[in-house]
Parts: C-alpha cells; sequence; structure tokens
C-alpha cells in the first residue's frame, strides 16, 4: 500500500495525464466562514429563483459523504481565444458566455473524474463520490482550501495559472490523503470586476445579489427580465464575462487547448438568425450545448432583448413575426423590442392580450 504522500503524488500525476491542468488536495470540512457566507446570502434573498441553493447538505462536505477524509479539487483551463468583451460591441450578434461557447464540459470532466476515481479506487481501496456542479457542494470554496485559486470580489474562482477560466470538478474520498495549502486572497485593491458589471449586481466586494446579475437573468430566471435591468444587457443572450474578463490575473491565462470542448460556431450566433428559431430548430442548433438546457422559449427572450437593444430597425421583421407567438413570455419581449425599435408602430398595433403580463408590456409604452 503506497503511503499517502506517494499516492497524492501519483494521483495528481493521472489527473494531469487525464486532462485536467489542476489537481489539489482540500481537508474534508467545511472552508471557514464559507457556511455563513452563504446563510446570509440565502436571508437576504439574492438567490433569486434559485431554490436549489437552500440546501442544508451545501454548508458541509460530510453531508454528502459523512465517511469523507479528502476533497480533491480538479479544473479545465477554458480560457478564451480572444478577448470575451469583444462581441458584446457588435450589435448585431448575440453575445455568449464563454463556456457556453464550447461543448457542455459537465459530460468531458464527469467521465474523466470516473476514470480518475477508478483508478483511485484500484489502487488504493476507499470509496470515492465525483461531483461536477451537479450536486450541494461548494465548489469554489473548496477549490480555495485544495489551492486551485482564490474566491476574488466578485464570487468566482481566480487562478494565478489560468485567471478567470477554470471548469471545476470535485472527487471526495474516504481515503487519508495530505491537503495542499490554501491560496490567500491576492485581489488587493482592485475592484475592476465590480466596476464592469453592466447591472451593478455587486452590492460590495465579495457579495452578489443573483437577481440582477446578466448570468443569472439569462439563465437561471425563468420569467420575465426586469424592465430596469433590460438596457443593460446589452445583446448579452446566455450569461456573461464582463467581471470575469477584465479581471488583471488573465495576463497569466491561456488559451484551451482541450479539443474535445471544440464545438460548432456557437459565437456570435445573428440575432436575425435566432430569433427565427422553432422549439426543433433551437434544439437541433444547441444539441450538446449548455445553452439548450434553457429551453427555446427563454432563449428567445433573451434574443428579444439584446434586439430592442440594437438600435437596429432592419430587426424588425422576426420581432413583429413574434408578437403572436403561442408563448407569453416570448411575445411579452416582442412587445419591448418592438416599442424600443419601432415606437409609433408600437402604440398603432396596440392590442390586448389574454396574459396579464403581457397586457402590462403593452401598456408599458403609455409609462
Amino acid at each position: 500500500m503506497p503511503t499517502p504522500e506517494t499516492l497524492a503524488a501519483a494521483l495528481k500525476a493521472k489527473a494531469a495525464a487525464l486532462g485536467f491542468d489542476l489537481c489539489r488536495i482540500a481537508p474534508a470540512q467545511a472552508p471557514e466562514h464559507a457556511g455563513a457566507r452563504l446563510a446570509q446570502w440565502l436571508e437576504l434573498g439574492r438567490h433569486g429563483d434559485m431554490a436549489w441553493m437552500d440546501n442544508p447538505r451545501r454548508f458541509d462536505p460530510l453531508a454528502l459523504m459523512p465517511e469523507v477524509r479528502a476533497g480533491v479539487m480538479l479544473g479545465v483551463n477554458y480560457g478564451p481565444e480572444r478577448d470575451p468583451l469583444e462581441v458584446t460591441k457588435r450589435k448585431e450578434v448575440g453575445a455568449v458566455s464563454v463556456y457556453a461557447r464550447h461543448r457542455d464540459y459537465h459530460d468531458l470532466i464527469k467521465g474523466r473524474l470516473k476514470l480518475l476515481a477508478s483508478w483511485l479506487v484500484s489502487r488504493a481501496g476507499g470509496d470515492v463520490k465525483v461531483f461536477v456542479d451537479t450536486a450541494p457542494l461548494m465548489e469554489k470554496p473548496l477549490a480555495q482550501a485544495a489551492g486551485l485559486g482564490w474566491q476574488g470580489k466578485h464570487t468566482n474562482l481566480v487562478s494565478r495559472e489560468f485567471g478567470s477560466w477554470l471548469f471545476l470538478g470535485a472527487l471526495l474520498t474516504t481515503l487519508d490523503l495530505p491537503p495542499d495549502a490554501a491560496e490567500r486572497d491576492h485581489c488587493g485593491s482592485c475592484r475592476a470586476c465590480l466596476d464592469a458589471c453592466p447591472t451593478q449586481a455587486f452590492p460590495a466586494p465579495y457579495q452578489l445579489d443573483a437577481r440582477r446579475c446578466v448570468s443569472y437573468l439569462t439563465i437561471e430566471h425563468k420569467g420575465p427580465i426586469p424592465r430596469a435591468l433590460r438596457a443593460a444587457m446589452g445583446n448579452r443572450v446566455y450569461g456573461c464575462d464582463d467581471c470575469l474578463a477584465v479581471c488583471p490575473w488573465n495576463k497569466y491565462a491561456r488559451e484551451a487547448s482541450e479539443a474535445k470542448l471544440a464545438a460548432p460556431d456557437w459565437r456570435d450566433p445573428p440575432l436575425a438568425e435566432l430569433a427565427t428559431l422553432d422549439d426543433a430548430a433551437f434544439r437541433a442548433r444547441f444539441s450538446g450545448s449548455p445553452i439548450k438546457r434553457i429551453g427555446r422559449d427563454r432563449f428567445l427572450r433573451n434574443v428579444l432583448i439584446a434586439i430592442g437593444n440594437s438600435g437596429d430597425p432592419a430587426l424588425l421583421p422576426p420581432v413583429r413575426a413574434l408578437l403572436d407567438d403561442p408563448i407569453a413570455l416570448v411575445r411579452g419581449a416582442a412587445v419591448w423590442a418592438l416599442r424600443r425599435l419601432a415606437p409609433e408602430e408600437a402604440k398603432a398595433r396596440r392590442r390586448e392580450d389574454e396574459d396579464a403580463q403581457v397586457a402590462e408590456e403593452w401598456r408599458a409604452e403609455e409609462d
């Protein structure tokens, strides 16, 4: 039986051979202060519609695996090949978050984690569980405890080796593995991420109000986007990278080399094309993409807001067509886009709608 130190070294070598860019070990205990911060965040209601965040098991790894002795935290680099903010200046296309320009990372990382877990069990025994953002586990605080990086003022993980661009995975084990040194905070006085947020979603450093966050609004939020935040969304149709992209630690970032994450061209999709997608076309276009999980209706809601922000009357034809969409969420966003691009036409077309929210969108022109 190898010593814990020898086993940990071999584990890291195996992780690298499987394609992980980082592998470090955290102690099997709740990260200091993480539970208190989460409880306060939930109490303030800053999780919005994400009721699944309010899960008692999220506060402690032991709740998911009582016999756990170590948490193996892993990272895969997904650094972009160009400035992610460049696309936000091109109003005729939809801006998609860097992580969603790839194939869904969950499948790739989970498969590799299972291979690593099998290797570990065959080498040293014990029980193992793997996690990729699908269980109530605080991956980012554990990643900081393992030394992969630290949670910056935007609450996301920052790595001295890869900047803002790391997919995370976790492996909890009953084996006694020596922990690595935790990473300390290197943000200093910088507030670039806080100042870059288009919707001012950070009430204070290290605090995020998800209800104002573009990533939350375009992905997790199921209803109409609050009117007060729509203009600030610009052309962002799925996620937002502003706070990540401006981090000075990205000077150490490097372009992702993971070929299996390569995808069809989901980058910079023209808004005129996106606005014509029916359900079947949406599913076909985004098969294998994280975008697929929000469904056609929420996605078109986002696209219509981007069209309304474009200032381009050439995009009016699909807006007009979607005024009669069977889905109220889509109709309401189409009304808003029409009022932005052609306010006089919107007044002339004013109609009542059986859905109260859509009717309110029509009436809003008189406010």
